[in-house]
Order: structure tokens, then C-alpha cells, then sequence
């Protein structure tokens, strides 16, 4: 059931996708302008040699091999790598004070980007938050702005925590994919796909539990109002539907690398510029249904289909409007009302 509300959900804030996508292809020109410019001036002599021509081509051969089930090459790749890598980093060492300048100015942008980037997010986000509440339509510079310093302050301490945690699982993917099968290697290209495989399933399954642990991060600061520290906070010591909510999120994310690769196959990337934003919106969704379901809220999932506790103070026989009323009208009118139908009752 939240799996498939927060379908529908997504869907219904399709438009986000699109103004999601414009501002990520803004950030990403003018980042990626940024970080050419690093490379050109610092690492032109290092770029442009034959050891990193020759790292390349390994991995154009690692991939062709892969696909074509040479099980020869596979094998003695592990060792023409490791030397390749060797040769690359006795490069890098002579140009050690250009490395370390570039190094660091391509992590100071590429957490910039994540920022930026983070912002869209969080406007979404604020925009289906209103959707879900209210049923209102929210235009996305409204959300932008009116959550500017939530968002900000959000991502100063998202963006660092996850940085490293992906660091660390991507860390345990290289070394899960390359070392595996030198523990198998009678087994030929059948090692290489396991490793493959494992490494998929680890990554995921990490991605997975980081989005468990911040699900109510984002829904407790737009729909419980509260603090963007407290909200952390709240979100990491939930322990209410734990294991659903992982589950969730990994079916999730196999859903969503089944969908972006499929559909990119076959509209050679073209399909990516409306999946990968709706991706985006599709993990948003669950963690707002996951947050509402768990606090007993309810929550429009359409005009005509509103979910939720069923013992909600918003009854689903009322009409749009008479819910949009309740929802809006000030705590003054609700106690008012509220008075009003009891002195009907007792008469």
C-alpha cells in the first residue's frame, strides 16, 4: 500500500521532474566548466600521458571482455591493472604538488555541486510536502526560496556526513570487485560476475540503509515543523518500522536501476533526462509516505483518494473542500467548531 501510494504521488508531482532537471543541468554546466578548468591547468601533463592512455584503454578492454565472456583476458586483467596503476602512481608522485591542488579543488566543487543540488531537492520536496498536506499546488521558486535557510543549513550537515559514507561504501565496492575473485581464480569469468554481482547488491544495500536512517530528516522539518538539528535527530533515532522502511528503499533502488538502465538502453540516454529526476522524486515520495503512515497522519494521494490512520481528525467522507477547510483553519476555528458539534450531540 505505501509502495504504491507513493507512486502514485510521484506521479502526480511529475512537473517537478522537469524543473528539477533544468536546475541540475545549470549546476552541473557550470561545475563541470569549474573542474575542467582544474584539470587543464594542473593536470594537462598528466592527463595527456602514455600511462593514463594506457589505464584507459585497460578499462575500454576490461568492458569488451566483460561482455564477450573472454575468460583469458579476464584473468591476467588483475595483473596488467595493478602494473598500470603502479606506473600511473609513480607519475602522479613527480607531479605530487599539482595532484594535491587539483585533488582538492575538484572535492571543494563536487561538494558544491551536492549543495546546490541539495536545494532543488529540498524545494521538491517542500512542494509534494504541501501537495500531500493541503492538496495545493506550490511553484517551485515559492518552495526554493521560502525554504532557503532550511535547506541550506540541511545540506551544510547532510552533504558532509554522506560524502564519507559513500566514500567508505565505495571504498568496499573496489575492494569487494577487484579482490573477490583472486580468492576464486579456478573459476574463471564465472568469479568476475559474482564479484560483480556482490558488488551491486553491497552498494545498493548501503544506499538502502542511508536512506532508511535520514528518511524523516527532510518530512520532520517541512511537515512536523521542527528544527532542521531536532529533525536529524528525530530521523536517526526512529526505530518504528525499521526493517520496512529498508526494505522499501532497496526494492526501491532495484526498481530504479532496472528502470534507468532499461530505458536508457533502448533511447541510447536520452530516457535518463526524465528518469533520473524522477528517481529522485520517487525515493522523496517514500520517505514522505513512510513519515505520514508512521505518524498516523493522513495524506492526500489524489484528489479523490486520501490515505492515512482512518481514525484521523479529517474524516474520508468529507468533500475536497470541507478537508481543505479543517486542514487549513486556524486551531481557534477547529476548537469552535469542535464545541459547536458537541453542544449538537448533546441537544
Amino acid at each position: 500500500m505505501r509502495f504504491r501510494n507513493a507512486f502514485h504521488i510521484t506521479i502526480d508531482n511529475f512537473s517537478s521532474a522537469f524543473k528539477l532537471l533544468v536546475y541540475r543541468l545549470i549546476v552541473s554546466v557550470l561545475t563541470l566548466s569549474l573542474v575542467y578548468v582544474i584539470l587543464e591547468l594542473a593536470l594537462s601533463v598528466i592527463v595527456t600521458s602514455t600511462e593514463v592512455d594506457m589505464l584507459v584503454g585497460l578499462v575500454g578492454e576490461f568492458f569488451r571482455a566483460l561482455v564477450s565472456g573472454d575468460s583469458a583476458r579476464l584473468s591476467t586483467f588483475q595483473s596488467d591493472f595493478t602494473s598500470a596503476i603502479a606506473d600511473v602512481l609513480v607519475l602522479i608522485a613527480e607531479n605530487g604538488g599539482a595532484i594535491a591542488g587539483a585533488v582538492v579543488g575538484v572535492c571543494l566543487i563536487y561538494l558544491l555541486s551536492r549543495f546546490l543540488n541539495g536545494l532543488s531537492h529540498f524545494a521538491a520536496a517542500s512542494i509534494m510536502n504541501d501537495r500531500m498536506s493541503a492538496f495545493s499546488r506550490t511553484t517551485f521558486s515559492e518552495a526554493f526560496f521560502r525554504n532557503i535557510g532550511s535547506a541550506a543549513l540541511y545540506e551544510v550537515i547532510y552533504v558532509p556526513i554522506t560524502f564519507v559514507y559513500d566514500a567508505i561504501t565505495l571504498l568496499a565496492c573496489w575492494f569487494l570487485f577487484f579482490y573477490l575473485p583472486s580468492l576464486f581464480p579456478s573459476w574463471g569469468f564465472l568469479s568476475v560476475l559474482i564479484a560483480l554481482s556482490l558488488t551491486v547488491a553491497v552498494y545498493l544495500c548501503m544506499q538502502s540503509l542511508k536512506l532508511t536512517f535520514v528518511s524523516a530528516w527532510i518530512p520532520s522539518v517541512l511537515s512536523g515543523k521542527t528544527s532542521v538539528a531536532k529533525g536529524m535527530s528525530v530521523s536517526f533515532r526512529s526505530r518504528k518500522n525499521l526493517l520496512h522502511r529498508f526494505a522499501s528503499f532497496l526494492v526501491a533502488n532495484y526498481i530504479i536501476v532496472v528502470v534507468n538502465l532499461v530505458f536508457m538502453l533502448f533511447t541510447l540516454g536520452s530516457a535518463g533526462l526524465i528518469t533520473v529526476p524522477l528517481s529522485y522524486l520517487f525515493l522523496l515520495s517514500i520517505q514522505f509516505v513512510h513519515y505520514y503512515e508512521d505518524g498516523g497522519r493522513k495524506y492526500f494521494v489524489s484528489v479523490n483518494n486520501i490515505a492515512g490512520n482512518t481514525q484521523s481528525e479529517y474524516p474520508t467522507g468529507d468533500s475536497l473542500e470541507e478537508i481543505n477547510k479543517k486542514i487549513n483553519a486556524s486551531s481557534e476555528e477547529r476548537t469552535a467548531a469542535s464545541e459547536k458539534e458537541d453542544a449538537a450531540e448533546e441537544n
